[in-house]
């Protein structure tokens, strides 16, 4: 029978104790470049304050207490009910407030640019049934009948500025990509001859 020395033990508490902080690369950014593409030519229409009463009316939502469409949680942000991007591309939808409803942060990022009906009833992490939240249906419910209040605008952007200009829009994107790309590259062979330089210092003591 194999038995785990104390000296071990501490090993691996010390081990699951601490966490380096994940390293961001250039090309680790390409999704925060794409929708920083996408963000820059997507209308924004700021709703009235009469629009925002008679949203929250339909949601059944008290201004006082803003909380969750999804699950019910304090709201920290307004999310997109349909996604502004989806496979590194606009979808046509808009940021107005037929497009906008309150989250929290644990729904918002579990739900992403996934469809929402779908995501609230899955098992996905976080998601609302995923946490055992209580009165889904009657959640959907409102949801449905905010969507049916105020349908979402969904623009045809090649009709609008036609595919040459469209496309040459998002060649400057993939180009600015493949540049960090590049750039990410020089940066690998600066970091490795940094870190020789460290290790060498700390080796003689200096």
């Amino acid at each position: 029978m194999t038995t785990t020395s104390a000296e071990e033990m501490r090993k691996a508490l010390l081990a699951g104790a601490f966490q380096m902080p994940s390293v961001q690369t250039m090309v680790s950014r390409k999704s925060s470049v794409t929708n920083a593409f996408v963000n820059a030519v997507i209308p924004v229409v700021p709703p009235t304050l009469e629009e925002i009463e008679e949203a929250l009316g339909i949601l059944k939502i008290d201004p006082d207490d803003v909380r969750c469409v999804y699950c019910g949680d304090k709201a920290s942000e307004w999310d997109h009910l349909r996604p502004l991007v989806l496979n590194r591309r606009p979808t046509g939808y808009i940021s107005e407030i037929g497009n906008l409803v309150p989250a929290c942060g644990k729904c918002n990022q579990s739900k992403g640019n996934k469809p929402w009906r779908t995501w609230m009833l899955s098992k996905a992490k976080l998601s609302p049934a995923g946490r055992g939240i209580a009165n889904l249906e009657s959640r959907v419910a409102k949801i449905e009948a905010f969507e049916n209040w105020r349908p979402s605008s969904k623009i045809d952007f090649v009709a609008i500025l036609g595919q040459a200009e469209w496309d040459q829009y998002w060649k400057l994107c993939e180009d600015v990509i493949a540049e960090m790309a590049e750039a990410q590259q020089v940066a690998d062979k600066l970091k490795d001859r940094i870190v020789a330089a460290v290790k060498g210092k700390k080796a003689s003591g200096a």
